[in-house]
């Protein structure tokens, strides 16, 4: 009767250390899982941005890696730079506006190329002709394989005079490199080496 008593006692011993180690393993998982799940969670929240929106409400934003949108930033920054110095009119102070926030996207080869246009009379001839000028961007061409990165550009230019407006192909060449953003310099790029390739008359029409 004892012995049997006894073995009872030990069969009861081992289904508990049973239930014991099952019941520990399961914590275990169930520990696992739930920090498994949480630094997930912390790692999605760590993309997210909330803003406050005038101080009445939060607006979420993604955050993205900054390296995504350098292709779209880098012809963003050669674009605005083309707009800013090739569209021209017949004043004085809105050329030297435009001049002054073009030279902050580019190194001096943008200021040696304005110079050698001013000692010519180009602009001279703008604004004492009553000339309108405008480019149409066609396309940018950034090579990101190789740093500085190359660029081309494809563009219309219009100069709309009295008598007639010219249509001209401009295409032109630079090199960018990575700058510091800033008010002035949005995309944090700066353009060097920046020459015209071409720039020649496709069609006169008379007005």
């Amino acid at each position: 009767m004892e012995f049997k008593t006894l073995r009872n006692i030990e069969n009861s011993f081992r289904q508990i250390r049973l239930y014991a180690i099952v019941f520990a393993g399961l914590c275990a998982a169930v520990t696992g899982y739930a920090l498994w799940k949480s630094y997930g969670f912390a790692e999605l929240q760590r993309q997210k941005i909330y803003v406050l929106d005038n101080g009445k409400s939060l607006m979420l934003a993604l955050a993205q890696d900054a390296s995504i949108n350098r292709p779209v930033e880098a012809r963003e920054h050669v674009r605005r730079f083309h707009e800013l110095f090739f569209t021209l009119a017949p004043d004085k102070n809105a050329i030297e506006s435009n001049m002054k926030r073009a030279f902050n996207l580019a190194d001096k080869s943008a200021f040696d190329y304005y110079k050698d246009l001013l000692e010519k009379g180009y602009y001279s001839r703008i604004i004492s002709g009553n000339v309108q000028q405008r480019i149409e961007m066609d396309s940018v061409v950034c090579n990101f394989e190789t740093y500085p990165y190359a660029v081309r550009s494809y563009a219309r230019q219009i100069i709309i005079r009295s008598s007639n407006v010219t249509r001209r192909s401009l295409v032109t060449s630079c090199l960018l490199v990575n700058s510091v953003r800033s008010d002035n310099n949005p995309q944090g790029f700066t353009i060097e080496k920046f020459a015209v390739v071409e720039n020649r008359d496709i069609e006169v029409i008379e007005r």
